[in-house]
């Protein structure tokens, strides 16, 4: 199942997947008090085994009406069993209905792979992000601009 949970329960995902297992204080997104932000997770009985945050923001030179993906992240023991997948499309509809015009994110070299399988493109070069890794910025389109 997968529903809108609070800031604070994206922490040990975060912890775990992305940040090396660093205190939760270390795990709080700079961008996780902007106006219109949510985050999902995707529950497996009780046990929360992925996430994702969303939020407003535009990419330059991309157009209005962008959401923003941060903090993806799947628990290694349920990767590549499709909840990262059904976490995204569940954002794409809740999106959709409200009008966003795409969604993007910076994503590790290593997910690539799985963001171009949703329909995402990569939209810059490689860069690197210190201390995570390579990455591409990666947009995919949700709805037309007029």
């Amino acid at each position: 199942m997968i529903r809108r949970i609070s800031q604070q329960e994206t922490f040990p995902l975060r912890s775990a997947e992305l940040r090396n297992n660093k205190p939760f204080d270390q795990c709080v997104l700079p961008t996780d008090n902007t106006e219109g932000i949510y985050h999902l997770g995707y529950f497996l009985d009780d046990q929360l085994v992925c996430i994702g945050t969303f939020f407003p923001e535009d990419y330059p030179e991309q157009g209005t009406g962008g959401f923003r993906l941060r903090g993806m992240a799947t628990l290694s023991a349920f990767a590549g069993k499709g909840y990262g997948a059904a976490l995204i499309n569940f954002a794409i509809d809740e999106l959709t209905s409200v009008q966003a015009s795409y969604i993007w994110c910076n994503a590790r070299k290593a997910a690539v792979g799985f963001y171009s399988k949703l329909g995402f493109d990569i939209i810059s070069g490689e860069f690197d992000v210190p201390g995570i890794g390579p990455h591409f910025d990666m947009r995919r389109q949700i709805v037309k601009n007029n």
